[in-house]
């Protein structure tokens, strides 16, 4: 028999029997289902954390207290902002303790390199915001810094002027609202709300510039913010005594970086009380390496769900041998019939492994489609483009393959060894 009428023989034989085909299909299916829904979904989760926290590019850092730690849930850094646990304790002054107003203004002062500096300080995550009778519910964010903090931090005004020196020094009632204040409030017209009074947690503000839109991050969206002053929101938003001041750095280029750190580093010492034999009590960052270290992260949810794929795999692969070996003793005499007319064991054994492999194909191509609707269902939800993750595509299938392929081996071959003298006889 040729190659061609042994594959639509093993076609038909699967199209056949059509609820032993779709059970072990939907079996396979969730396993590649799994495997590359979970890793869409990851691909969209980078490609937003590339977004959010390099929105300074390669040629900014910044400079803080402690060490970051990813968090997969909300603690009102965006995910980011705590200690490494398991960090040996260094014994020097200001260990722990936050960069306070006048350190990081002295930093500002002081730094020479041309660069552009930005302060920031954290303000509450829970404020509501009224005009008239309509408010906002408890989940506005309030963000403290200085006429730089928009363009260091990702945003761009769409109407309006950013900050003044005079707004961050006086600490007025000023305010930058983002897209989502504003569409709730004025609609889609970026430059109504301009010179309008609205009120934060009861206390009047004016409004002097609009954010454009800047997206979401796991669900949590940049646009329902309001930037003011650092000094407006120690006075007004800051329920946290261990707060601490975040210095931002951005170079004209990428090849001053290293530079610009050297010299960050030599400025901020004494600013911070080290003498020359104590190690740093603050952090450098450069924006790509936070990046990194979230990334690195995911790794270890893509191996998850690596492992629950396989699993769910080798169960389908015991699940699909099983049927094909109960599909060997039903058609015994079928066996015996095409070898009594001539038929080799390597027509018979090529039958069964197209069967087998045809089997967990079909799971495959199901198992990519749901994956990938689910896995950019979620990109939907972190407000990020298509993904389509082409290399779990590929693996998933060659996976497959090699799941059809070991499955059929040894219901093939025992088909392939029947006497077709007594499979013909077989009841």
């Amino acid at each position: 028999m040729r190659i061609r009428d042994i594959f639509f023989l093993a076609f038909n034989t699967v199209r056949a029997n059509k609820l032993r085909t779709g059970i072990t299909v939907a079996i396979i299916a969730f396993g590649i289902m799994a495997l590359v829904g979970i890793n869409t979904a990851i691909d969209a989760m980078s490609q937003k954390f590339t977004e959010s926290f390099a929105a300074m590019g390669a040629n900014g850092f910044i400079i803080h207290y402690k060490e970051y730690q990813v968090h997969m849930g909300g603690n009102g850094d965006g995910g980011v902002g705590e200690e490494k646990k398991g960090k040996k304790k260094q014994k020097k002054s200001n260990v722990g303790k936050p960069i306070t107003k006048e350190q990081a203004e002295d930093f500002k002062a002081r730094f020479n390199y041309p660069a552009k500096i930005g302060l920031s300080f954290p303000g509450a995550g829970d404020a509501v915001v009224s005009l008239g009778s309509k408010k906002t519910t408890p989940t506005v964010r309030i963000f403290g810094g200085d006429e730089n903090y928009p363009e260091l931090n990702g945003y761009t005004i769409a109407a309006g002027r950013d900050m003044s020196s005079l707004d961050v020094k006086s600490g007025r009632n000023v305010c930058i609202i983002g897209s989502d204040i504003q569409t709730k409030f004025f609609g889609n017209n970026p430059e109504k709300p301009l010179e309008k009074i609205i009120k934060i947690n009861n206390i009047p503000y004016r409004i002097i510039g609009v954010l454009e839109s800047k997206g979401s991050t796991f669900g949590r969206s940049w646009d329902n913010t309001i930037v003011t002053s650092y000094n407006n929101v120690r006075q007004f938003f800051n329920s946290n005594t261990n707060a601490s001041f975040t210095l931002s750095v951005k170079v004209p280029d990428v090849k001053f970086v290293d530079a610009a750190i050297g010299e960050s580093e030599g400025v901020f010492r004494p600013i911070r009380k080290l003498s020359v034999t104590e190690e740093n009590n603050f952090v450098v960052d450069k924006s790509d390496s936070i990046v990194e270290m979230l990334l690195r992260n995911l790794g270890f949810i893509t191996i998850s769900a690596v492992v629950i794929g396989i699993i769910t795999l080798i169960g389908a692969a015991v699940g699909l041998m099983n049927i094909m070996l109960v599909s060997v003793t039903e058609r015994t005499k079928e066996i015996g019939l095409v070898k009594a007319v001539g038929g080799r064991q390597e027509s018979v054994r090529r039958q069964f492994l197209y069967e087998s492999i045809i089997i967990s194909l079909m799971g495959a191509v199901l198992g990519i489609v749901l994956g990938i609707i689910i896995g950019n269902g979620f990109s939907l939800v972190l407000n990020t483009g298509f993904v389509m993750p082409y290399k779990w595509l590929f693996l998933g299938i060659i996976i497959c393959f090699i799941t059809g392929l070991l499955a059929g081996l040894y219901p093939a071959h025992k088909a392939s060894r029947l006497n077709p003298i007594e499979a013909l006889r077989y009841e």
